[in-house]
């Protein structure tokens, strides 16, 4: 059946309207792009969309760039840059041209991160506990050994379910022959679904059109899961879950996060302080009619700034015995601590042998090829090449740490070339990916920019994939740095269903 945009009678009257894209004249040369096909034109999924883009004259596309802007302030939708000075609050960064994904080709992703999940959790469970992954010669005792996220304080901890990764944000990349890979796999507190989720809402104002007349998959029910899970830890199942986000406090980048889901799960956003530990070591909130006690902690701190007794005495951050609470199981914590173990780039380099050895699986998505430095070949290799591998630190995040080798400047690589030699164990090196690209809309002109892919996966008594994720694009041309805080943005990404009915 046709839709409106692939109606003739439509399209003719489209013709007398200043038409200011040109899918035939976009190119991203030597470049996997998401929506164009540089052979065929635009991609099954795309054409709907790309269809009704090219009917909108330039001052309708302005319109709609400013209904984004607009409802992007007016919902307050922010991130925080931290500088020298502070940290300054931004509007999101967002472009209005929705990557899309057709929903066949997501199942098979939605799969492959179920795969890596399960096997990631029984990791997890088993270095906590006889490390028979080690003792069978699989995983190497000296990458554990020398791990910043193993906590001692976790061993011999049995969390609900077996699970300790409850929410995983894997990125993915897709190179230049449509390749689609996990790049890393964030365990300890992964943030950004809720920009997911506000992207869809924006893009619904935006386009309200295509979605009546394309089938998009849905991803407003994630906080609605995420509460299922979240209660489902509750160490009193037969009683009504009392259910918290504990937040750093306002001054956190993800402080917009930690509010927008405690509101749209329905429950109280707390900071530490909020928070004690009774004498039956049981965790209460402090409430205006007095203590309650609280059942399950989403919470948003990192491990060593938790619980001063068990972790770092000097953090103002945690709440005094919660690790002591957790252990006697009279709290459930998402994520566990001790999660963040498998949440190091040295153990992502390990995750097709860990899903082989607990799965008896080959893993449905790739790794990109690592080079580990810890080894004397990989670390001699990268040495040799540094001016064409992406070298990372072991445990940063949000690209700080890393060099760009093909982009880096001789003193750069001079500098990481010197920390890789006095600390092999920190670093790992990868190929530089020809990271796919979708249009965007860059002054009035659709161009190429390299995005990523964030989907979230929830684990518990089942496990649950968005549809979907937040893709996080480039807005800088040529970069392939898709970070908010070094001049990234994001766009809605739609699961299209093709062959449904």
């Amino acid at each position: 059946m046709l839709n409106r945009f692939q109606d003739p009678a439509v399209n003719a009257n489209l013709k007398g309207i200043l038409m200011i894209i040109d899918w035939q004249r976009y190119a991203a040369p030597g470049f996997y792009d998401e929506l164009i096909d540089s052979r065929t034109g635009p991609r099954p999924a795309a054409q709907a969309l790309c269809e009704y883009l090219a009917s909108l004259s330039a001052e309708e596309l302005r319109e709609r760039k400013t209904a984004a802007e607009l409802a992007i302030l007016v919902m307050g939708i922010t991130f925080t840059v931290y500088t020298e000075g502070g940290s300054i609050d931004r509007a999101w960064p967002f472009d209005i041209v929705p990557r899309i994904i057709p929903k066949h080709e997501w199942d098979r992703t939605d799969a492959g991160l179920r795969q890596r999940v399960q096997a990631l959790n029984l990791f997890i469970d088993d270095l906590y506990h006889g490390q028979q992954i080690i003792k069978d010669g699989v995983f190497p005792a000296e990458v554990l050994a020398q791990s910043a996220n193993f906590r001692p304080q976790c061993v011999g901890a049995n969390p609900r379910h077996g699970v300790w990764a409850h929410i995983c944000g894997s990125d993915l990349v897709r190179d230049w022959d449509g390749t689609l890979y996990v790049l890393e796999d964030n365990l300890r507190v992964p943030s950004g679904v809720s920009y997911m989720l506000e992207n869809r809402v924006v893009t619904k104002r935006v386009f309200p059109e295509l979605f009546e007349y394309q089938r998009i998959q849905p991803v407003d029910d994630y906080s609605l899961r995420l509460y299922d899970m979240l209660a489902s830890l509750s160490p009193r199942p037969a009683d009504p879950p009392t259910v918290v986000v504990l937040t750093p406090g306002i001054y956190n980048s993800a402080y917009f996060e930690h509010s927008y889901l405690a509101q749209q799960m329905g429950v109280e956003l707390v900071e530490g302080g909020d928070l004690e530990v009774g004498v039956d070591d049981c965790v209460y909130m402090r409430t205006i009619k007095g203590l309650a006690r609280v059942d399950v902690i989403y919470r948003r701190i990192d491990d060593l700034f938790m619980d001063p007794q068990a972790f770092r005495p000097d953090s103002a951050l945690g709440v005094p015995g919660l690790m002591r609470a957790w252990r006697k199981g009279k709290v459930a914590l998402a994520n566990a601590p001790g999660a963040g173990v498998a949440d190091d780039k040295v153990v992502y380099a390990f995750v097709p042998q860990i899903i082989k050895y607990y799965l008896d699986q080959d893993p449905l998505i790739p790794n990109v090829p690592s080079y580990l430095c810890l080894r004397e070949q990989d670390r001699q290799h990268t040495l040799a090449n540094l001016d064409k591998l992406v070298v990372k630190p072991a445990n940063e995040s949000g690209g700080y740490g890393m060099l760009v080798g093909p982009h880096a400047t001789p003193a750069d690589r001079k500098r990481f070339a010197e920390l890789i030699q006095q600390d092999p164990r920190n670093y790992i090196a990868q190929p530089t990916l020809a990271l796919s690209t979708s249009p965007t809309l860059c002054d009035q002109r659709m161009e190429p920019r390299h995005v990523d892919l964030r989907p979230f996966v929830l684990s518990g008594p089942t496990t649950y994939v968005t549809t979907g994720g937040l893709t996080r694009v480039a807005l800088r041309k040529g970069s392939l740095v898709v970070n908010s805080s070094q001049g990234g943005g994001s766009k809605d990404t739609w699961i299209v269903d093709t062959e449904g009915h």
